[in-house]
């Protein structure tokens, strides 16, 4: 295994490049989304106690209603993110057919393949640091900011979350590289 930055690792075989890019590994960052989102869970059942144990009126239970529509919604959002930075990493394989990626958290995650003859215009993306996406991606409740991008039978693809504009290149240049090799095998 070797390794481009700090968070990503390749394996190179002759069928196949595998990489694997990890979350940022920030300490304060998971304790803080941590102690978060467990104060998020304890609000949230306390209100949903407090509903099915007393008797309320019909604009109090509406409130409430209302209230645990917004509060699911954040849970389900900064939960996926908490998850994604304890446990998450990018899954990409280059062999001669497919570049399969997959968003893993644990071992849970879909592999998608993307066959390399219809890949096209590979890219990458680096917001400009003093705009507010970048600001935004920056985030830590925020899962995206994808640096690479291609165009995929008229979708975009993106992969390789908040990387930096080093490691962006590194992997860029070397995942285009592997495809382009690949691809040439393909056609001999």
């Amino acid at each position: 295994m070797k390794w481009i930055g700090e968070r990503i690792s390749f394996v190179d075989d002759k069928q196949k490049t595998t990489f694997v890019i990890y979350p940022e590994g920030k300490g304060i960052v998971k304790s803080l989304m941590g102690a978060w989102f467990s104060m998020w869970m304890i609000i949230g059942s306390v209100v949903i106690w407090y509903y099915f144990t007393f008797p309320l009126n019909q604009q109090l239970s509406l409130i409430l209603i209302v209230f645990l529509v917004f509060w699911f919604y954040y849970a389900v959002k900064v939960g996926r993110s908490f998850f994604w930075i304890l446990w998450g990493k990018e899954l990409i394989k280059v062999n001669e057919a497919a570049l399969t990626y997959k968003k893993s958290v644990r071992n849970y995650g879909k592999a998608i393949p993307y066959y390399l003859e219809n890949i096209q215009k590979i890219r990458m993306y680096q917001p400009k640091e003093t705009s507010l996406q970048a600001v935004w991606e920056a985030s830590p409740w925020v899962r995206g900011g994808e640096r690479i991008e291609f165009d995929y039978m008229g979708k975009t693809i993106r992969l390789g979350r908040k990387l930096n504009e080093k490691d962006s290149k590194l992997f860029f240049n070397l995942l285009t590289k592997r495809v382009d090799e690949r691809l040439r095998k393909v056609k001999n």
